[in-house]
């Protein structure tokens, strides 16, 4: 049995923060992480190579409901920060105010957050593109459609660091904290899943599997740190038999897309991450542009199959779109007897339907304000909408039976504060109950920020183990 003075389970960003943070004070530290280290250069990004390496089952995690969702999770050293597009926000002050007072969480004005926002932002180099690089030509489409429209939009700060030329490294946990931490002398172990846990004399027991070797592992340690994501973090807790609340409420930023075609090129190889996004409408909607590579796209158009041959010759004039939405819906993770895997379900309200559907259509008007000339929905069948007059035939709500919807964001499925009534663990990630049981990822978000999120988690994760630090 391995032994630690401190244990935190997931390398992701809240993970990795963490272990970054102790390790400088100098505490005896195991960070334990199910997938396997790869460096940011062992394939493509965005490939389907990557997806093999770095992603959860391949990419392919359905949530249980109706329009389908399917949503996609990190399972690699550094979590979804390697294979996400490194887009960073703070956090709205209204949705800090928000959770402040509905889940009476103390400390956590914008003021109190802003040493932790900032640190964060310099040491992972939060930056825009550099003045001689310009941005993606379908990124560059949305900004033209929204400005013709007089909608707010705005180039998204990245952690990314570039160089004089023009190219860079996405400073993912791999490329920052976690390498970091590894250079400090911090443990890591790879391939290393936590099946359960278990609490006796004031110490823990981490039961694990090696999954490459089968191999039973256990550790135990005095403090533990639950930071495997929104849906590893309350499932482990219910493998468990701990904190009944956990898991009960999951959020998540629904994202309806769409393939949309151009007269000109607006798509190239090396394309990357189109950087825009369209916030008129922010945080109820919010619109951007995603990886449009050739397998992207052809993925993105199964809903319309019968088009799929455009991509061969074509891809060069397309890119995929979205609409995002910030729900009143919320989801549950299951644990269902001698499954080891979650069960997710997420009730997605005809109000929220409502509102997808609103934003595809106000989406499709920005890219035919851009020069569109069809675009195609994530609607099964549905064919392509040619023309502006097109739009006014998108239903009304969208419907069940045939969307497909899609998330890169979950959250809030074990929310902070001092509302016990609503929360597992209190202001600063100790759960309920325990003395030295801590969550400092994305589950403890009190509701969907309407913003991309990594941000925010990185920023309540300093503050949280601050606190512990001073404890």
């Amino acid at each position: 049995m391995k032994t630690s003075e401190i244990v935190i389970i997931g390398s992701g960003p809240g993970g990795s923060i963490t272990a970054w943070e102790l390790i400088k004070k100098n505490r005896d530290v195991i960070l334990i992480e199910s997938g396997s280290y790869y460096s940011l250069d062992s394939c493509t990004p965005y490939s389907t190579d990557e997806m093999k390496q770095k992603y959860k089952y391949g990419g392919l995690n359905p949530i249980i409901t109706n329009p389908k969702i399917s949503y996609v999770e990190g399972e690699c050293a550094g979590g979804g920060s390697e294979i996400n597009s490194g887009f960073y926000h703070r956090t709205p002050t209204n949705i800090l105010e928000e959770w402040e007072k509905n889940f009476l969480i103390e400390n956590f004005s914008i003021e109190n957050l802003k040493s932790h926002f900032e640190y964060i932002e310099n040491s992972i180099s939060v930056s825009l593109l550099p003045e001689n690089q310009q941005a993606a030509h379908a990124s560059l489409k949305l900004k033209e459609g929204a400005d013709k429209l007089g909608w707010e939009n705005m180039e998204v700060p990245r952690w990314f660091k570039h160089k004089e030329d023009g190219t860079g490294t996405k400073q993912s946990m791999t490329e920052t904290y976690l390498k970091w931490y590894l250079k400090a002398g911090g443990q890591l172990i790879n391939d290393l899943k936590a099946i359960r846990i278990n609490y006796k004399r004031k110490r823990w027991t981490i039961f694990c599997i090696n999954t490459k070797t089968g191999e039973k592992v256990r550790i135990n340690t005095k403090f533990l740190f639950l930071c495997g994501g929104a849906v590893s973090t309350p499932f482990i807790m219910k493998s468990s038999g701990l904190h009944t609340m956990a898991g009960n409420y999951l959020q998540m930023h629904p994202t309806v897309k769409v393939v949309a075609k151009f007269n000109e090129k607006i798509n190239y190889s090396e394309m990357g991450v189109p950087v825009h996004q369209v916030k008129e409408f922010s945080p109820r909607i919010s619109f951007g542009c995603s990886i449009s590579s050739k397998p992207h796209l052809a993925l993105a158009l199964l809903d319309n199959d019968k088009y799929l041959d455009l991509v061969d010759n074509n891809w060069e004039n397309m890119a995929i779109y979205y609409a995002m939405i910030k729900p009143s819906s919320n989801g549950r993770i299951w644990k269902i007897p001698f499954f080891n895997d979650p069960f997710i379900i997420y009730k997605l309200i005809n109000s929220d339907l409502n509102i997808l559907s609103e934003g595809l259509a106000k989406l499709c008007q920005i890219l035919f304000k851009a020069g569109a000339k069809d675009i195609w929905p994530s609607i099964k069948d549905y064919g392509a909408l040619s023309s502006p007059s097109d739009i006014k035939n998108i239903p009304s709500s969208l419907p069940r039976k045939n969307t497909n919807l899609m998330t890169i964001h979950l959250f809030s499925s074990c929310p902070m504060g001092e509302n016990r009534k609503l929360c597992v663990a209190n202001s600063y990630g100790k759960v309920f109950g325990y003395s030295n049981l801590f969550i400092n990822d994305g589950s403890l978000l009190p509701t969907a920020p309407g913003v991309n999120p990594q941000g925010t988690i990185m920023a309540i994760a300093r503050r949280n183990i601050h606190n512990f630090l001073d404890w």
